[in-house]
């Protein structure tokens, strides 16, 4: 009998920079058993008809797709760098750290309209077929803002009595909604990294939110039914050691076969 056919994974990312998320992402995505596809602004179309979409970290969104005018972020308050934490971080993970530093470009502009264009026409294409969709940091963003949501340009307000976390290690303490889907791989609560400045705001229609932080930040939103439509804060492609986070790649793998179809 024939190989069963690895369903087709799209990834977006920018043109320049971005090459250690994208390894990492594609690697998750052929141990869960797809088929990663890159697409970028510069490179936009798929071979064929992707079965799932992820949606990558990245450049902000443009605040023009949702009603608003850019924003300069304040400076967050930091608390002090706990020294174990931090020798911790490079002893533990120095793989990740070296891939981020070496494989990525330094970044442009904060917007990038090319790569928002790219993705909306991929969005509404995914949501059109019932492709899953799993959107990372800027993706879940975008997915937001695509359901008519909106954003927090400056998250400084929300961590006046705790520092924001910026870290590629799981620091930051999640809570998932029990009735959530994403309670099923994740649990009640999970461990999870941060490197955005910005997160959802009000939620778009036909999305709710599926975990937050202590300070009330959304951490993952998804969708109220049909295909899987999930968009997560945080990067999980960059904890590959822990099997919560491979599960949400699981899921998007094993939704995008079913849509494939023998």
């Amino acid at each position: 009998m024939p190989r069963p056919t690895r369903p087709l994974i799209g990834v977006t990312g920018p043109d320049r920079g971005g090459a250690a998320a994208w390894l990492m992402t594609a690697v998750a995505v052929w141990l869960a058993g797809g088929r990663p596809c890159r697409i970028t602004p510069a490179r936009p179309a798929p071979p064929r008809p992707l079965d799932g979409l992820i949606l990558g970290g990245g450049a902000d969104v443009d605040p023009g797709l949702y009603g608003e005018e850019r924003v300069e972020p304040g400076e967050l308050r930091r608390g002090r760098t706990v020294w174990w934490r931090f020798l911790l971080s490079w002893l533990l993970l120095p793989v990740l750290y070296l891939l981020r530093w070496l494989l990525s470009i330094s970044p442009g502009p904060r917007g990038d309209r090319g790569r928002d264009g790219v993705e909306w026409r991929l969005l509404a294409d995914a949501l059109a077929r019932d492709v899953p969709v799993l959107g990372i940091c800027r993706g879940a963003q975008l997915l937001n803002v695509y359901m008519g949501g909106s954003l927090h340009q400056d998250l400084s307000s929300f961590y006046q009595e705790s520092p924001q976390v910026h870290s590629i290690w799981p620091y930051k303490r999640v809570t998932v909604r029990r009735d959530a889907q994403l309670y099923r791989w994740l649990g009640p609560h999970t461990r999870v990294n941060s490197l955005h400045r910005q997160a959802i705001a009000e939620l778009g229609e036909g999305l709710k939110a599926a975990a937050w932080e202590r300070t009330g930040v959304v951490q993952a939103v998804e969708g109220d039914g049909g295909a899987l439509l999930l968009g997560v804060q945080w990067h999980p492609e960059y904890l590959p050691q822990r099997r919560e986070q491979r599960a949400l790649f699981r899921a998007l793998v094993r939704a995008a076969a079913t849509q494939a179809g023998p």
